[in-house]
């Protein structure tokens, strides 16, 4: 199951290098993120652990960034 889970996440985080615009490519960023998160907490590899907590927390920023300036 967390296989399949690690698989969409490279699948989202794959599709939104491609994405346009931003905002939708940092939505695939932040899911794709996150459900390679689930998937490294499974496998219990730290460096992977943290290495999603800062892509997913980068992405979730450029998104609040993006939606600010977006509205001003």
């Amino acid at each position: 199951m967390f296989k399949i889970v690690g698989a969409l996440g490279l699948i989202l985080i794959s599709i939104g290098i491609i994405a346009k615009p931003r905002k939708r490519q940092d939505f695939l960023y932040i899911v794709g993120g996150l459900f390679l998160e689930a998937y490294s907490i499974y496998i219990n590899d730290v460096i992977f652990i943290i290495l999603q907590i800062v892509f997913t927390l980068s992405a979730i920023y450029d998104l609040a960034k993006l939606m600010r300036s977006a509205n001003s």
